[in-house]
């Protein structure tokens, strides 16, 4: 369940009450991990995958009442504006217009408050926060526009244009530094938070960057653009049993050898600072870093694309010597071939597998996600965040897959299907079994947080205010310890 998914007040789950009183819950329940999505910020289509930075973390996570406590916001500054009409669903149009301005009134009163604390934060973090508060301020100027829009000059980081603006617009910019400051202190919070109650949050980072990213516009060297700065093939995967035309995802593709040539040193910091912020990283489209499927740039699908080798374990080795030996997971999911099976052993992380997927006859790959078969060294699911919950799979998903499941995961006299698919899942010998919190409360397709390919409405859904009662503690922990894997 992510961050946004709280059943926090004005719009969107934040880092606040309502997080360390789902930290309890899970702790009360006999749980030890918490998995969320990316906590960057979110862009194009409102998903944490299409970031405007790598480092960044989400303002519309920053925790008002808290900000209150702090003496940094008057309660008459945020309450009564407009953050949705709906509890169940985060409205971003309405986060958009409203939020920034709030923060920024509460940036500025801090910013009277805490000089020498903000001072050292933006010391330590002046390797990506310059970068990101001087391209989120151009962006603003520029109405929202992707910096592929903007005028010419300001698209070239080292230009003398972007110079200018920088020193001209030193007090703005100070303020998007502020505004990380602000989520900093309160992410460090909730996760020391989440230490002291046992529970280990496991985050993500992204495979790919948006191309409307500062880490895009700062650095396009570590990129395959063009002298026009535009990506001359993107990603995407090829046509399977899911798609005939493949998928389109459009991010520019990284430079490997111009990476390799600095011992990937954008890579170290990025992974050095988020396994600073989780304390389980999840790698995304861990397959890419074997090879990678790359589309020309302006093709109207991915049936053109080719596959390019990627960097393969000497990544890894390089990732281990420079930054140390992290808590990695390898989703390792979607056209796996026998060179990726050999990456991930070499690795020793533990790779995905997803119930739901062994059911899905279009997946050649299918078999290996039987319970049965799972190995200690996984983590393990149901579904996952790109995944309908299971009973709305088992209403959405075709007739001779879900009888398959049915018979084999021993529903047919289930009352309640989703709990004794838990329990299958439970079970099992996966070394970590994860649930989606919309599993765990019965919710169905109405609860999905996103479609893959399917470009609005998604990552919206939130709990309901209670939903994580102690009825629902105890029996948690009840499962937890019949099966074995209470803490």
């Amino acid at each position: 369940m992510h961050i946004s998914s709280l059943p926090s007040p004005n719009g969107i789950g934040t880092l606040g009450r309502e997080a360390r009183e789902f930290i309890d819950f899970l702790a009360d329940a006999g749980e030890r991990c918490w998995q969320i999505l990316p906590v960057c910020p979110t862009g194009y289509g409102d998903s944490p995958y299409q970031s405007f930075s790598s480092f960044a973390g989400n303002p519309y996570f920053i925790d008002f009442r808290e900000l209150e406590s702090a003496g940094h916001l008057n309660k008459k500054e945020y309450q009564g504006l407009d953050w949705g009409c709906d509890p169940l669903k985060v409205d971003y149009g309405a986060l958009s217009r409203n939020r920034i301005d709030v923060l920024c009134i509460a940036v500025k009163r801090m910013l009277r408050q805490d000089n020498d604390e903000f001072a050292e934060y933006c010391t330590r973090n002046a390797y990506w926060l310059d970068e990101y508060a001087l391209f989120m301020s151009l962006k603003r100027t520029h109405r929202g526009l992707a910096w592929m829009e903007w005028e010419e000059p300001y698209r070239d980081r080292g230009s003398a244009a972007v110079r200018e603006y920088e020193a001209e617009h030193a007090s703005e910019i100070r303020i998007w530094k502020g505004v990380q400051f602000l989520f900093d202190r309160q992410w460090h919070a909730l996760k020391d938070y989440a230490t002291g109650k046992g529970i280990s949050i496991i985050g993500d980072v992204p495979f790919y960057v948006a191309l409307d990213s500062v880490d895009v516009w700062a650095h396009p060297e570590l990129f395959q653009l063009g002298d026009d700065l535009m990506p001359e093939e993107v990603s995407g995967c090829p046509p399977d049993g899911f798609s005939d035309k493949g998928q389109l995802w459009g991010n520019p593709l990284f430079d490997w050898d111009r990476m390799r040539a600095d011992g990937y040193s954008w890579w170290a910091q990025r992974i050095a600072f988020l396994t600073d912020i989780y304390h389980i990283l999840r790698i995304d489209h861990f397959r890419g870093f074997e090879s990678y499927y790359a589309i020309p740039y302006g093709a109207d699908d991915a049936r053109c694309g080719v596959w390019r080798k990627g960097p393969g374990i000497e990544f890894f080795r390089t990732m281990e010597a420079r930054i140390g030996k992290k808590q990695i997971i390898a989703e390792d999911l979607g056209f796996l071939t026998p060179a990726v099976h050999e990456l991930l052993e070499e690795t020793g992380y533990p790779g995905m597998k997803v119930i739901e997927m062994a059911f899905d006859h279009r997946d050649p790959a299918g078999m290996e996600y039987l319970p049965h078969r799972f190995p200690e060294n996984c983590v393990a699911y149901l579904g996952n965040h790109d995944n309908d919950t299971i009973l709305g799979w088992l209403e959405s998903a075709p007739e001779d897959d879900v009888t398959e499941a049915i018979e084999y995961l021993g529903l047919d006299q289930a009352e309640e299907k989703n709990w004794k698919a838990m329990e299958v899942l439970w079970e099992s010998k996966a070394g970590l079994t994860i649930v989606q919190a919309q599993d765990l409360l019965g919710l169905g397709s109405e609860a999905r947080m996103n479609t893959p390919s399917v470009p609005s409405g998604n990552w919206t859904w939130r709990a309901p205010a209670g939903a994580f009662d102690r009825t629902l503690a105890e029996r948690l922990r009840t499962e937890m310890t019949r099966t074995g894997r209470c803490n």
